[in-house]
């Protein structure tokens, strides 16, 4: 009786054990598919490292940002003039100038230079306080002068020409961080208003009107893009590049741009 009670011990222990390590494997398999799963999760839902590098991304204004090299040597204009905080160009003009914004007087670019602040007839092309430094305003006006020979914003006028206006869809500006190409959406004869004055842009209804105006502008001098890259809208960043016509004191001549692309620079 005492062998087969023995036996009887023993088998069931033997069972316990069997049991036992049928758990534990049970258990294993079931936490490392746990564990699996929890790992796939927080790979899809984790922010990117601090270390990784992005190069498209969305800017406020809905326009692509993606990275390039600045051509501009903005530390050396600033050792000459530290009010130079852009510069713009367009293909096939003599626009390739540094644009500059007084701290105190919005009078003082128009004559004299942004290279160094000496006097200049000829003034520069700058902008006024009334419009932030890193074109993010819904609207911003830049001015040039007209009619010094062919410099400042004199060839601003060769957009009059519809060949001109159609095979040059584009402007570019770049600042310490970026570049910042504007495609073309009017250029027209305007009155001489002072647009930032005239203009309430926090406004909705004014900002719409605008953006309407530089679409279908009311002038017998003006060319307009219809197949622009982007929608005017709300989150759109309008420049408006001024200058005068020659023996029209009561007129301007404005080409009006809108954002299309953001791109960092380095």
């Amino acid at each position: 009786m005492e062998d087969k009670s023995s036996k009887n011990n023993e088998k069931k222990e033997k069972d316990t054990k069997k049991r036992i390590l049928i758990f534990i494997l049970i258990f294993i398999l079931i936490f490392g598919v746990a564990l699996a799963v929890l790992t796939v999760f927080n790979k899809n839902n984790s922010t990117p490292d601090e270390n990784t590098t992005t190069t498209v991304s969305q800017s406020a204004s809905g326009v692509k940002e993606s990275t390039v090299k600045n051509p501009i040597d903005f530390d050396s204009l600033k050792k000459g003039n530290d009010e130079i905080y852009a510069w713009i160009k367009i293909d096939d003009t003599k626009v390739d100038y540094p644009i500059v914004q007084n701290k105190t007087d919005d009078s003082f670019y128009l004559r004299h230079k942004a290279e160094d602040k000496s006097w200049s007839a000829s003034g520069a092309i700058y902008t006024e306080l009334g419009n932030s430094k890193d074109f993010g305003d819904y609207v911003t006006v830049i001015y040039g002068h007209n009619g010094y020979s062919d410099t400042m914003f004199t060839t601003l006028h060769y957009f009059e020409k519809e060949d001109f206006f159609n095979s040059h869809p584009y402007f570019y500006i770049y600042t310490p961080s970026k570049k910042l190409t504007y495609q073309v959406v009017s250029a027209f004869k305007y009155d001489d208003r002072h647009i930032l004055n005239s203009f309430d842009f926090a406004k909705e209804d004014v900002l719409n009107g605008f953006r309407d105006m530089i679409q279908n502008p009311d002038s017998p001098l003006k060319n307009v893009r219809n197949d622009l890259d982007t929608e005017l809208d709300n989150r759109s960043r309008i420049v408006v590049l001024s200058t005068c016509i020659t023996n029209q004191k009561s007129s301007r001549y404005l080409v009006c741009g809108v954002l299309v692309k953001n791109e960092k620079t380095n």
